[in-house]
């Protein structure tokens, strides 16, 4: 195999090297998106159940 091809496989190794490390930096940062907005979905839940006294009459 001469030096052409050789340059060229290795240009390709590094193209689909680069190429996984971007997929799964941005597959990383859409879980932490996700993440972020289900705590805050649960937070705004436990405030309202907190706000509902189930124990307070006329509640019912």
């Amino acid at each position: 195999m001469g030096a052409w091809e050789r340059g060229f496989l290795a240009l390709g190794l590094v193209f689909v090297v680069s190429s996984a490390f971007t997929l799964a930096k941005c597959v990383r940062d859409r879980q932490e998106v996700e993440e972020v907005t289900s705590r805050v979905d649960k937070a705004r839940i436990d405030k309202l159940l907190i706000e509902q006294d189930v124990f307070k009459p006329g509640q019912m």
